[in-house]
């Protein structure tokens, strides 16, 4: 018995929603980085400056939330293509949750350390 009940469509549409908002949320992270010239942009004092900016954290964050909920379900993706059957589904979907949940915890981390909340 599968772990989730969510359909494997529905998972999909999660899947191609979080690529379309993880592409807007890149370009707007672009369109930040070009208000200056890219070597400038690129110095630690505007780094650490940028993480001061309220919406720029907010970016940061959502950038790390859709890229890798997108990412780790593409890998889940590719793992059920490795072996079909029940158990199979059910460890990969709970492995790729845990590292998903991972790499967003410790991404969360390092936006709240370099931002100094």
């Amino acid at each position: 018995m599968p772990l989730l009940k969510l359909r494997e469509s529905q998972i999909m549409k999660i899947h191609y929603l979080t690529g379309i908002c993880a592409v807007f949320f890149v370009a707007i992270h672009i369109l930040f980085r070009l208000v200056m010239p890219f070597g400038q942009s690129l110095e630690y004092e505007n780094v650490v400056a940028n993480y001061h900016n309220v919406y720029y954290v907010i970016l940061l964050e959502l950038i790390l939330i859709f890229i890798s909920i997108h990412g780790f379900n593409g890998l889940r993706v590719i793992l059920l293509e490795l072996k079909q059957d029940s158990w199979w589904e059910s460890t990969m979907t709970i492995l790729v949750l845990a590292a998903m949940i991972g790499v967003i915890a410790y991404g969360t981390r390092t936006i709240i350390i370099g931002s100094g909340l």
